[in-house]
């Protein structure tokens, strides 16, 4: 993906929440920004954001995660502080692609892997390459495991968009001297902190930032995805906010009702970014079923 200007890390790095634990990793197509927090023995936490989101939206639950657990907080292909070094693919196939070369490259095995909102199908996409035995126990949280509403009127829009590279440009400039960032915040139901709404509008005046999030945008396609969840050894652990707008809780309800033993924790409130506006409630889910999960072992048939 070629156009557009990048978040610099020596301008606009300089205070990302835990910048002592970033690091940048060429593999594959990308030069990814990746964050490794927590125990160098022990299980280790995959965290995957969502679209248009960045490694910023685990600020607050890293710590409370790494205590216990190695944690390794990427920002997505064409997202945040990753930038590409060749042609991309964002589609979720290609998104599962770049991931796994960027893990081979750490030498990572996760055992578990979360995921919020796209980063959750990704998260599924990922665990069913593998073999039953070795596969990771995944975590959704506002999990996008269904077609988007009017996904026959954005995709094409999002398409439409993304091919012309003017577009993210107007898009980042409106975002940085009017209130549509704020807008788009507002949108996702959720109260999150002043520093967190101050790093999504710094996203924004990113084009090729944007363009990233259009591109996955366009790109997306849950064709076969039924398939990826069939090949679950282990039942997901889904987390949800009743009152998202964005993502209905319903994808997650059905989702546990497609996978027996799922275990599936509701908040009344958190919007989508639920993940961010409560921390605690999300951590404390994740740890209970990762325990659970851990004592029941893995159907390895």
């Amino acid at each position: 993906m070629s156009g557009g200007t990048w978040l610099d890390w020596r301008r606009d790095g300089l205070d990302w929440p835990h910048r002592v634990a970033s690091r940048f990793i060429d593999a594959g197509s990308f030069n990814w920004h990746v964050q490794i927090m927590g125990p160098e023995t022990g299980s280790t936490l995959l965290l995957l954001h969502g679209t248009g989101a960045s490694s910023h939206s685990w600020r607050h639950m890293l710590p409370l995660l790494s205590q216990r657990r190695r944690c390794i907080a990427i920002d997505l292909p064409c997202h945040g502080f990753t930038r590409p070094r060749a042609a991309t693919d964002l589609s979720l196939p290609g998104m599962t692609r770049a991931i796994t070369a960027l893990l081979r490259r750490l030498g990572v095995t996760p055992d578990v892997i979360i995921g919020h909102s796209a980063g959750a199908a990704i998260a599924i996409a990922l665990t069913a390459e593998e073999e039953r035995a070795r596969q990771p126990q995944v975590v959704g949280i506002n999990g996008a495991f269904r077609p988007i509403r009017g996904e026959r009127l954005f995709s094409p829009m999002a398409k439409l968009l993304f091919a012309n590279p003017f577009s993210a440009s107007v898009f980042s400039l409106l975002a940085g001297s009017t209130p549509l960032g704020g807008n788009l915040l507002q949108a996702t139901g959720s109260p999150i902190d002043a520093e967190g709404a101050a790093l999504y509008r710094r996203l924004l005046t990113s084009s090729g930032h944007v363009r990233g999030a259009l591109g996955m945008m366009a790109a997306w396609d849950l064709t076969g995805f039924d398939r990826c969840v069939a090949a679950l050894a282990r039942p997901p652990i889904l987390i949800a906010a009743s009152d998202d707008p964005m993502v209905p809780a319903e994808n997650s309800r059905q989702l546990a009702r497609q996978c027996p033993g799922a275990k599936l924790a509701l908040s009344e409130r958190g919007g989508h970014l639920l993940h961010e506006c409560n921390p605690g409630f999300v951590c404390r889910a994740i740890g209970d079923a990762i325990d659970r999960s851990s004592s029941e072992g893995v159907d390895a048939a």
